[in-house]
């Protein structure tokens, strides 16, 4: 990756996450697209897509200038900087597309930027469909490169096993070339899959916020997730069926104690006010 510049940033940490399969309802990238319009993120250079992207599966798009000329906008990765200095640290935001081809090289390239810019930490974000019922606290689960970290900050460990994405692939890269490495996956409602789902966003960065004693202003993001589920609640209200099906969900999710029930959390949300009152 070609680099517009390579700033000098304070012990930044990577946050990235990618469209496609790992981005049910769209809830990790926009996570990483609301940290870029809320931080006014820097763009500082992106992948040469033709070496990562099958154009058939992912095309271009073309639009008109404001003199009317034609632009073609090639799907990619890009990275973009943020000087966040109530935070004492910069953030790198890494925001792309799966891509069709030379996965490994695909990550090596990233992490050659990331090394570049000074990276030694890096979240990803993921989403993926599940029963879970929209009623509910979103579920988030983890992968990290350092698992006891992930249990004092009351993360629920990922078991899955079986095929995997670029998110996963990418941690792993993260994890075997020594990087501090965190992967958060909200699960979405797979009955209400279509995007967006603002509701796993905000979840996503509330850990985000956790995990890197960040203070993200995410009052935006509050009222789009109860909006959503307001109108949700409608929907599932006008098909008995889908109404029954939610009820079911309910019941088999309150069988467990859920981490929203605990003392951890409760302390996790006294110091997440803090820090925003703090600033």
């Amino acid at each position: 990756m070609e680099l517009d510049s390579a700033p000098r940033l304070r012990d930044p940490v990577l946050i990235a996450a990618f469209e496609g399969w790992n981005d049910a309802g769209e809830s990790a990238t926009a996570g990483v697209e609301y940290l870029e319009q809320q931080w006014n993120a820097t763009p500082i250079g992106g992948l040469d897509p033709d070496e990562y992207y099958d154009f058939q599966v992912n095309r271009p798009l073309v639009s008109l200038d404001d003199s009317g000329a034609r632009e073609i906008e090639w799907p990619t990765t890009r990275l973009s900087v943020v000087r966040e200095a109530d935070a004492g640290r910069d953030l790198v935001l890494l925001r792309g597309i799966e891509p069709n081809l030379r996965w490994r090289s695909f990550c090596a390239e990233l992490l050659a930027a990331a090394g570049e810019l000074g990276v030694r930490q890096i979240v990803t974000l993921g989403a993926l469909l599940a029963d879970v019922p929209h009623t509910r606290p979103v579920p988030v689960t983890s992968a990290s490169s350092d698992p006891e970290k992930a249990a004092r900050l009351g993360l629920e460990p990922s078991n899955y096993e079986g095929p995997t994405g670029i998110v996963g692939v990418f941690q792993n890269a993260a994890t075997a070339g020594g990087y501090d490495a965190l992967s958060l996956w909200a699960a979405v409602p797979h009955y209400v899959a279509q995007s967006p789902c603002p509701k796993a966003t905000l979840v996503l960065l509330q850990h985000v916020e956790d995990y890197l004693q960040l203070s993200i202003s995410l009052d935006d993001l509050v009222e789009q997730a109860e909006a959503w589920q307001h109108g949700v609640d409608e929907l599932a209200e006008e098909d008995a069926d889908v109404a029954e099906y939610v009820r079911r969900l309910e019941e088999a999710r309150d069988t467990v104690d859920l981490p929203e029930a605990s003392g951890e959390h409760i302390a996790r949300e006294f110091e997440r006010y803090l820090r925003r009152r703090d600033r």
